[in-house]
């Protein structure tokens, strides 16, 4: 499938709205002792609006692939950098609703748990659950 930059928008919102809430429940419940606590909500939020201005330079690079695809080895490389990128911003800028005081690994282990699942569950269950999903360029709607 090569996807649109609609389609990674879209499966982008989706899936973090569905399969990283899901993950994101249990850190949010357990860290920090009882009590929910919003600042995996607030990661989710800063992974999807940095990453629907990534997906636009994500689209123009995949436009210089001679298939136009964008294989899984670069999907690995974008979750890296965006790791690396909001992780930065989280502890050298402090950004608004997150904690400078949240250890950094517990950070890296909630971004880490919930690519993880969203890369698996695009890659399996999301072909099974919306078949027509690779034939619209990644557009859920």
């Amino acid at each position: 499938m090569t996807p649109t930059l609609l389609g990674r928008w879209q499966s982008r919102l989706l899936l973090l709205a569905t399969i990283g809430v899901l993950i994101s429940i249990p850190f949010a419940l357990t860290y920090g002792g009882p009590g929910s606590h919003p600042i995996f909500f607030w990661v989710l939020g800063y992974v999807a609006g940095f990453g629907l201005v990534w997906d636009v330079l994500y689209d123009y690079l995949q436009k210089f692939r001679w298939d136009r695809d964008w294989p899984a080895a670069f999907q690995v490389l974008a979750g890296v950098w965006e790791v690396v990128f909001i992780g930065i911003l989280f502890k050298t800028l402090g950004l608004p609703g997150m904690a400078r005081d949240m250890p950094l690994d517990t950070f890296i282990w909630h971004y880490s748990c919930v690519w993880l699942a969203i890369f698996t569950f695009s890659q399996t269950l999301m072909r099974v659950l919306l078949p027509r999903w690779r034939f619209r360029g990644g557009q859920v709607l």
